[in-house]
């Protein structure tokens, strides 16, 4: 039986997850170089022409929600977020086992709050449009929701193969000198 590796498949990355990975990392740059376009466009106009294009800033404030909400997936997805780990990298066994457990069935209820505040948010602006773009307010918000999805999908994934690795295999980390 072959280790379960997060964001990398069973071992190793197939093609068609190295092709999206590397679609998915094209995308967050596109949306990050647009948004550092727009702002960058904006302050030529205002210092340069003492003008500005309103629109840009509210672009620039929505493709920046995004990168957010789209980085937090590609964080979890790697495994690369926010984790303190005092206490369980020193457990092993079934006490560690036991401690990621419970973090894990935290986490994918702090999720599934942030899916259904998401939810709501996007059904309260669904009627509302931006001030400068015109744009709806459902589309800006509903990467909240988007994004709370897939991570709780990979959040339940992650449980599943930590409830089935057995708990001799959870070791605690040793300090180095």
């Amino acid at each position: 039986m072959s280790e379960f590796k997060p964001g990398g498949g069973q071992g190793g990355r197939t093609s068609l997850e190295a092709k999206g990975a590397l679609a998915f990392q094209i995308f967050c740059a596109v949306v990050f170089l647009s948004m550092i376009g727009l702002v960058f466009y904006n302050a030529m106009l205002r210092y340069v022409f003492r003008a500005s294009f309103a629109p840009s800033e509210e672009w620039a404030r929505f493709l920046f929600m995004y990168i957010t909400f789209f980085g937090a997936i590609e964080a979890f997805y790697r495994h690369r977020h926010i984790a303190v780990d005092m206490l369980t990298s020193r457990l092993s066994g079934r006490p560690r086992k036991g401690v990621e457990i419970l973090a894990q069935i935290l986490s994918l209820a702090a999720l599934f709050v942030l899916m259904v505040g998401g939810v709501v948010l996007v059904a309260q602006t669904i009627d509302t449009k931006t001030v400068a773009t015109g744009i709806n307010m459902a589309f800006v918000n509903g990467t909240l929701p988007l994004m709370a999805i897939v991570v709780f999908f990979m959040r339940l994934r992650d449980l599943y193969h930590t409830v089935r690795k057995p708990a001799a295999e959870f070791k605690a980390v040793e300090k180095g000198a």
